[in-house]
């Protein structure tokens, strides 16, 4: 499931109020889910299994029990560096 406009080739779009929520697992595999906004009451708009590597992006970070979450504070892209490891980029 990825409803996020792509950008180009392994990159989409994330809004100025998106909110990447990532689960990690024991295995080192994460679970990327991708809100458009942290506010609204919508399904995500994209699943992603991976690893979040960095967030070079103005964006919050918080610490929850089972991962965290990024709220993005600009428009950034989610971009595929390898296979299953991912950046977000201003």
């Amino acid at each position: 499931m990825n409803k996020l406009p792509r950008v180009a080739e392994g990159e989409w779009r994330l809004d100025r109020h998106a909110r990447l929520i990532v689960y990690e697992a024991e295995r080192g595999d994460e679970l990327l889910t991708v809100y458009d906004c942290a506010a609204a009451q919508k399904p995500p708009s994209a699943q992603v299994r991976g690893n979040l590597v960095r967030v070079d992006a103005a964006h919050d970070l918080r610490r929850t029990p089972t991962g965290y979450l990024v709220d993005m504070r600009e428009k950034a892209v989610l971009e595929e560096q390898a296979a299953s490891h991912y950046v977000v980029r201003a």
